[in-house]
């Protein structure tokens, strides 16, 4: 019968990631319909095949070297620990595990799982540097922080041995710092070297709006990654363990479901705070930007991000008040950040990510004050101090500090910014002078072959 169980748990496992994954999709469908969306029409295509490219990319990188980053770098800190590489040794690329496998049912999925994360992460960067970035410069940063440094993170802070986890209590269930706090820092830190479209600030420095050039296309973006995003949700989940598994650390006698820290919960807890966090985001944001659609929409999903660390744990109604609070604090530092450095966030994603996920580590921390990070004895409790050094770590060193350096660098040699003059011709033109004369040529031959009325 234990026998059988197992059996059955290992391939509804399997079947649990890959429907997660599935749904996950949608969040990169969406940030390609919502870039699109956002940019002008002379940057449609750039726009698209800069975000398609970075599927190949970083899913190559992440199956060389990021999924073993995750195994062997928890306790890769000074004065904590170094790499473990035994432990990563069962996840080198031509390991057993990291192919068709039938005794291993789950790595691949559960690989697959992770390597979505990454693609969330590379498209929040994408999103704040378009219509100005170098396709080849974007894609960089796209393995940077895809399979490099998001990764780096997780294993500290999203691993149930992450030293952060031990040593300062760091609880982030869903994300708010492992991915979306470390991408808005290296959003933030890639725009303040590459500067503003032009035309963004007027002679004076007064921010002018450039309005999306589809909005409808943006709106179904936007909704595509709250679909994709609740897939996520379920993808932080481990969907049924036995207690035992766990070196007997968890209490009981039952199967159970876990959060990535290996700790109880369940789909319905997730399933009540993702709705009201993403309900206390969208009335938030619908009062503070006086209507404004794009920021209505954008403050559903920041939200969801500011409620993101402790959703695991907080009742639906913090899950609410959290989000909308979150939202308030977001709206207000975008605006003055934009005005007072002058920096130029296309789509808000620094503030709707980055922003949205410090203040959720923090909140977290006090909210959650003295709950256990773990179910491992001996590991420090949820406190406001920890989370803040956790948001500092994750937003600050491992997010803005790498990409302005790396930014600077491709500054110096001319390789971030696109030319002036093709800015302002347009990338799709530049790119594809001969596709867009044919077409010039085909307008001009039709009308001059309608007859004048």
């Amino acid at each position: 019968m234990d026998g059988n169980l197992n059996a059955l748990t290992t391939v509804f496992t399997e079947f649990y990631y890959w429907v997660t994954v599935v749904f996950m999709f949608l969040i990169h469908v969406g940030f390609c319909m919502y870039e699109v969306g956002a940019s002008r029409r002379k940057n449609h295509m750039h726009t698209l095949l800069k975000n398609i490219m970075v599927i190949p990319l970083v899913t190559v990188t992440f199956f060389f070297f990021g999924w073993w980053i995750y195994w062997t770098f928890p306790n890769a800190f000074p004065g904590i620990g170094g790499i473990d590489f035994a432990a990563g040794t069962a996840y080198t690329p031509w390991s057993e595990k990291m192919g068709t496998n039938m005794q291993d049912r789950i790595t691949g999925v559960f690989w697959a799982a992770f390597l979505l994360f990454s693609w969330t992460a590379a498209s929040i960067v994408s999103g704040a540097v378009i219509e100005r970035i170098r396709s080849s410069a974007l894609w960089m940063h796209a393995v940077m922080i895809g399979s490099v440094l998001w990764i780096i993170d997780a294993a500290w802070g999203w691993h149930w041995d992450g030293w952060m986890v031990k040593v300062l209590g760091y609880h982030d269930a869903y994300a708010s710092g492992v991915i979306h706090a470390i991408a808005g820092g290296y959003a933030l830190g890639v725009i303040m070297v590459l500067g503003p479209r032009i035309g963004k600030f007027a002679a004076d420095g007064t921010p002018r709006d450039i309005p999306p050039h589809n909005p409808w296309m943006l709106a179904i973006g936007l909704f595509l990654i709250y679909t994709g995003f609740w897939g996520f949700y379920a993808a932080c989940n481990v969907p049924a363990i036995s207690p035992e598994v766990i070196d007997g650390q968890i209490t009981g006698t039952t199967w159970t479901a876990t959060n990535i820290y290996l700790a109880p919960t369940s789909l319905s807890a997730i399933t009540f705070n993702f709705l009201m966090s993403l309900s206390g985001g969208l009335m938030a944001a619908y009062i503070v930007s006086k209507g404004d659609a794009f920021w209505t929409l954008s403050g559903g999903l920041a939200g969801v991000i500011t409620a993101s660390a402790g959703n695991d744990l907080y009742h639906p109604i913090q899950a609410m008040i959290i989000a909308a609070i979150g939202v308030v604090i977001v709206y207000k530092l975008h605006y003055w950040v934009e005005r007072r450095f002058k920096i130029d966030d296309a789509v808000g994603a620094v503030a709707v990510h980055g922003y949205a996920g410090v203040v959720g580590l923090i909140i977290c921390g006090f909210v959650l004050w003295g709950a256990p990070s773990s179910p491992y004895e001996g590991y420090a409790t949820v406190n406001p101090l920890g989370q803040t050094i956790g948001a500092v770590i994750m937003f600050g060193l491992l997010g803005f500090l790498p990409a302005f350096i790396i930014s600077k660098i491709q500054a110096s040699f001319g390789i971030l910014r696109i030319p002036e003059a093709v800015e302002r011709q347009g990338l799709d033109f530049h790119e594809n002078e001969t596709y867009e004369a044919a077409i010039a040529d085909i307008t001009q031959a039709t009308h001059a072959a309608t007859p004048a009325e």
